[in-house]
């Protein structure tokens, strides 16, 4: 994920405006290249700037909310038809076999719950639609968890920057740090579904006398 200054990241919002916006959201969610794309920071501060009057929420949001299921599905289906010659293409700036190795760990682990649970993690959430296309996951049940996913990232991310920006004067300055919360409080089903697998994992395992 690229981290950049708020303010910059500001700038280059207001400077791509809509094209950009759902541009980057759409190659973040299944475009192999576009991992490094800031998808939460950039949905916050697109929210942000929409309560201050710089774009209009109704089309902002539902756009970006588009954006990303439109991009999850090219992921998919890039995946299904051609997704394995990735491993056969050598490392580079766009391109590292690590970031697929750790969508396939996080697909073989959670199973098609991975399109859900991946929208909040980064890189991984721009792999794993690729990956689920690999594995030949149905996509009438890839599509549920591609639509609930992007609803709760993409609508709720971006409303949340915009609720936060009508309510909270200079919220801007915290960018950084509202981001990492959003980051955390969005890891917490995934924690508790880890654990919940772990304890059922010792469940399952045979006494000792």
């Amino acid at each position: 994920m690229l981290h950049l200054p708020h303010l910059d990241l500001m700038l280059l919002v207001k400077t791509f405006g809509y094209p950009g916006i759902f541009a980057a959201i759409f190659a973040e969610s299944g475009m192999f290249f576009g991992f490094f794309l800031p998808g939460a920071s950039l949905l916050f501060t697109a929210g942000l700037l929409s309560s201050q009057g710089f774009f209009n929420p109704w089309i902002l949001i539902p756009g970006v909310t588009l954006a990303a299921i439109l991009g999850d599905s090219a992921g998919f289906w890039f995946g299904r038809k051609v997704g394995y010659r990735l491993f056969l293409r050598p490392d580079s700036r766009f391109f590292k076999h690590e970031h697929l190795q750790r969508a396939e760990i996080f697909y073989e682990k959670y199973g098609s719950r991975t399109i859900l649970f991946a929208r909040f993690v980064p890189v991984v959430r721009t792999f794993a639609p690729i990956v689920a296309g690999i594995a030949n996951m149905s996509y009438r049940t890839f599509l549920t968890y591609n639509v609930l996913g992007a609803i709760i990232w993409a609508t709720g991310v971006t409303s949340l920057g915009f609720f936060l920006g009508k309510k909270v004067p200079g919220v801007e300055k915290y960018l950084s740090l509202i981001v990492i919360g959003i980051i955390v409080v969005s890891s917490i089903p995934l924690l508790l579904e880890a654990w919940r697998s772990q304890k059922d994992e010792q469940g399952d395992k045979p006494r000792t006398e």
